[in-house]
């Protein structure tokens, strides 16, 4: 059976973790702040604190931004359950807005709905490694916290090099120099106050769990370390955990460009079949977390037809708010209910190997 998920863990991360455990030193230490620094390099962040969860990384950044007691958080109703958990248990407000049904992004407008339904932060999912319209959503003026776990690595080109880069891009073929291909322009996680990047087994970088906080700019960082030094040692990413994250960060590029290949023939199958993808701009601005689409059919008639090829389908929002409170929320989340019912993630990671990038090719092409 082929997996849906798959870690990208081949032997430099295998080294890594392995030193670590023959140096004895496990626990949070010099290897937290090496993939600090990694993660301030390659994120071009201000400042950065290494944490075990997720959950801890929300709950630190919305204590950073200081709001009032009781005041609205907005979630993505596509955002894992576990941020709707934390809002509530810091005493907020969840308000959970739809999404846009081509991309299950967020847009200004929906935002901007939910500033008027209370809503006083943000914390931004960008789901599938899709980004969302930055320039619209922080043109409303509010804090923003977002969620890179599936779009680390994600970039807004800089205007005059967009056409330029698209032109340059790499084709399938050239994975070496697609390694070496750098477009410049503001990051994914540098739009936000705070940025969140989970590190769990099914994200695009994992750690085998934990998560990055960071914080995008100099004058935001000085409140996010004031608060990061009272964290106790037991919410810190252990050096175990920090040591196979360095090296995922180190390889990102070239783990990248071969999800971008096999991503083309993915996307060139679906083009015959009945389904379709999402929309993204994969050459410049979009991470290649994994294969999500847009089933035209009912997902347990793919997930039947999908197994007896040995090829494992997973619902894309299995794990999401919608999911957890569609009885609550579905009426007024119609996009997010649909795409929760119809978004099927296949697999897609560079350790596939060719014989199974085609074997899922041909079931991509002949879905019912």
């Amino acid at each position: 059976m082929i997996q849906t998920f798959s870690s990208t863990i081949r032997r430099k991360e295998m080294d890594a973790v392995l030193t670590c455990m023959v140096d004895e030193r496990i626990g949070p230490g010099e290897l937290n702040a090496r993939l600090i620094q990694t993660a301030k390099e390659f994120f071009s962040c201000a400042g950065a604190v290494a944490l075990r969860t997720p959950a801890a990384a929300l709950k630190y950044a919305l204590k950073a931004l200081s709001l009032e007691a009781g005041s609205g958080v907005m979630l993505s109703a596509l955002a894992p359950n576990w941020q709707y958990a934390v809002v509530e248990e810091l005493g907020f407000k969840p308000v959970v807005l739809d999404a846009q049904l081509e991309s299950a992004q967020l847009t200004a407008e929906i935002v901007s709905q939910g500033i008027q339904s209370g809503g006083r932060a943000l914390v931004l999912r960008e789901s599938l490694g899709i980004l969302p319209d930055f320039e619209g959503i922080l043109a409303l003026g509010i804090p923003v916290i977002e969620d890179i776990s599936q779009s680390a690595g994600g970039i807004v080109p800089e205007a005059a090099q967009g056409e330029e880069a698209a032109k340059a891009a790499p084709s399938s073929e050239e994975e070496g120099d697609a390694v070496k291909t750098e477009v410049k322009g503001k990051k994914a996680g540098s739009f936000g106050i705070y940025a969140i990047c989970s590190l769990e087994e099914q994200d695009v970088i994992t750690a085998g769990g934990g998560a990055l906080l960071m914080a995008a700019g100099r004058r935001d960082w000085p409140v996010l370390k004031s608060l990061a030094e009272g964290i106790p040692s037991i919410e810190m990413l252990p050096d175990i955990n920090a040591a196979l994250a360095t090296v995922q960060i180190k390889e990102f590029a070239r783990n990248e460009a071969k999800r971008k290949e096999i991503y083309a023939l993915y996307n060139r199958s679906i083009m015959s079949g009945k389904n379709k993808g999402f929309v993204r701009d994969v050459e410049l601005n979009s991470t290649i977390w994994s294969f999500p689409i847009a089933l035209n059919s009912g997902f347990k008639d793919v997930k039947a037809y999908a197994q007896k090829k040995d090829i494992e389908v997973r619902l894309a929002f299995e794990d999401s708010i919608i999911a957890a409170k569609e009885e609550e929320l579905g009426a007024q989340c119609k996009n997010a209910k649909a795409l929760a019912l119809r978004s099927a993630v296949f697999p897609l990671y560079p350790r596939l190997n060719r014989s199974q990038i085609e074997k899922i090719s041909k079931v991509l092409v002949t879905l019912p």
